[in-house]
């Protein structure tokens, strides 16, 4: 009796399905990803050794430069609908009579850290480009006669009672910089808050300050 021949074929994988997905995956990470504002100034910050880390949202940072030029940053807080920078925009608008439209504020809510005076901030939010820009981020003032981060950490803080505070200096700040920025902390009833370094933060308080 004949033997039967039993057909081998050679097994084959459809990708085309691995390919649809991939690039759906692609596609979405493209279209989610928000890309961190580029910060208004660039601070070389001390070693530390500390574990913790600073959170990524939540949270308020004043940065001061080399020359003792103080910027400041702060987000929406831990619900982005609150809308917490727009709330602070216009509050510190009504103190300096600076009217910002809808579209002035929209675009100031997707802009990251500034050091910009009041009188220059509609000309900040409108610049063309990050260059542009820059020519206006010539550091936030913090004298006695018009104290404006005072104002900015104030107004923060009536929007957002949990936000955390954080301070980035440079290394070769001054450190009466430093202390006059832990007042208006202080002031602003933040008795608790972090010097952020080039690896790590260091939680800072009162009575490590006094």
């Amino acid at each position: 009796m004949a033997k039967l021949k039993v057909k081998h074929s050679t097994p084959h994988i459809d990708m085309t399905p691995m390919v649809d997905l991939f690039t759906l995956l692609l596609t979405f990470f493209m279209l989610t990803t928000s890309f961190k504002p580029t910060e208004a100034v660039i601070v070389d910050t001390p070693n530390s050794i500390s574990e913790t880390t600073a959170p990524d949202k939540n949270m308020m940072m004043i940065f001061i430069s080399k020359d003792n030029k103080l910027y400041y940053s702060f987000d929406n807080g831990k619900d982005s609908t609150s809308h917490v920078r727009v709330k602070v925009l216009e509050e510190m608008g009504k103190q300096y009579g600076v009217n910002f439209t809808e579209k002035e504020k929209e675009e100031f809510e997707k802009l990251g850290s500034f050091g910009v005076k009041m009188e220059d901030m509609k000309k900040w939010i409108n610049s063309k480009d990050a260059t542009e820009r820059g020519k206006y981020n010539t550091g936030i003032p913090y004298d006695s006669t018009d104290n404006q981060l005072n104002k900015w950490v104030l107004y923060t803080r009536f929007h957002n009672q949990t936000v955390q505070a954080a301070v980035k200096g440079d290394a070769l700040a001054d450190y009466e910089t430093a202390k006059k920025v832990f007042d208006i902390l202080l002031d602003n009833k933040l008795n608790k808050f972090n010097l952020t370094t080039n690896l790590e933060k260091v939680e800072i308080k009162v009575s490590d300050y006094k």
